[in-house]
C-alpha cells in the first residue's frame, strides 16, 4: 500500500521584526480536509526565526501524527531556497533552526518544500496572528 501524502502549510508571523512572534501549521489529507492543525506564540521574534519555527511545529506535528511524506508549502522564499539549498543560512541563530529542521526532515520518507504566495497560505497565517493575539491579551 502507498504511502499517504500531505500536504503541510506553515507560517510565522511578527508584529515588528523583531516583535512579538506567532506560529501556524495547518496538515492536510489527500482528500483536501484538514488533518491538523497547530499553533503557538514565539514571544520576542525575528520574523526569519518565526517562519523557522513554524515550519518546525508544522514538523513536529505531521511525524506526531504518523506522517511521513509531506509536501510542504511556504510563502517565505529565503527558507524555501535555504531548505532546498539554493541559499547557504549564515545567520548563526538560523543555523540552528535549519539542523532542528534538517533532523525533523530526516524521520520523512519522502517530502518536497515549495514557495507558494501569501494568499494561498491564509489559514496558517491566521493561526500564527492567533497565536500572538492570545499571548498579548
Amino acid at each position: 500500500m502507498p504511502e499517504r501524502t500531505y500536504n503541510l502549510y506553515t507560517d510565522g508571523a511578527c508584529r515588528g521584526n523583531p516583535g512579538e512572534g506567532g506560529a501556524g501549521a495547518v496538515l492536510i489529507d489527500e482528500q483536501g480536509n484538514i488533518f491538523a492543525t497547530q499553533k503557538t506564540a514565539l514571544g520576542l521574534c525575528t520574523n526569519n526565526i518565526a517562519e523557522y519555527k513554524a515550519l518546525i511545529l508544522g514538523l513536529e506535528e505531521a511525524l506526531k501524527r504518523k506522517c511521513r511524506s509531506l509536501h510542504i508549502f511556504l510563502d517565505s522564499e529565503l527558507l524555501v531556497n535555504q531548505i532546498n539549498g539554493y541559499y547557504k543560512v549564515k545567520n548563526e541563530a538560523l543555523k540552528v533552526l535549519m539542523g532542528e529542521v534538517k533532523k525533523l526532515l530526516s524521520y520523512l520518507e519522502s517530502y518536497t518544500v515549495k514557495h507558494i504566495d501569501r494568499s494561498q497560505n491564509h489559514l496558517a497565517d491566521t493561526l500564527a496572528n492567533e497565536a500572538i493575539d492570545e499571548a498579548i491579551k
